[in-house]
């Protein structure tokens, strides 16, 4: 599924000319993002936290298939989150149903960071999923 909602206006976003880090936390988990391999999943916007996340075999939580249509992806970006364009009014209102709500939060799917410096993100604990279907 891709990262668009027909019924939401589309965020703008401003992909990345140059690799950056993200680090995952609890996770410890650093993965260096090349624009050049960008989207690398089909998952929330091309680019986004959650598209870098999937795209790394990182789980984050994402039941409306990315598309800005629950909260399910909510992370908390400790650091960078100035490269990544402000929330739209419609992010808000799926932020508003997310537990644990801080003045960081963004719904994965939505933040693209714009690659000008290195971001740290946190999944909250709640919204890990320690289960996994076996293929």
């Amino acid at each position: 599924m891709g990262g668009s909602n027909p019924y939401q206006q589309a965020a703008e976003s401003r992909l990345p000319t140059q690799p950056y880090k993200v680090t995952f936390l609890p996770l410890d988990r650093t993965v260096e993002v090349d624009p050049a391999a960008l989207p690398y999943s089909h998952e929330g916007l091309p680019g986004s936290i959650l598209d870098i996340a999937t795209g790394h075999g990182i789980d984050l939580d994402h039941a409306c298939g990315g598309v800005c249509a629950c909260s399910t992806c909510h992370v908390l970006v400790r650091q960078g989150a100035d490269t990544c364009p402000e929330a739209t009014d419609d992010e808000e209102d799926m932020l508003d149903q997310a537990p644990g709500l801080e003045l960081c939060s963004r719904l994965g799917c939505q933040a693209v960071p714009d690659g000008t410096s290195d971001v740290v993100v946190e999944i909250p604990g709640w919204n890990r999923n320690h289960a996994r279907e076996v293929h």
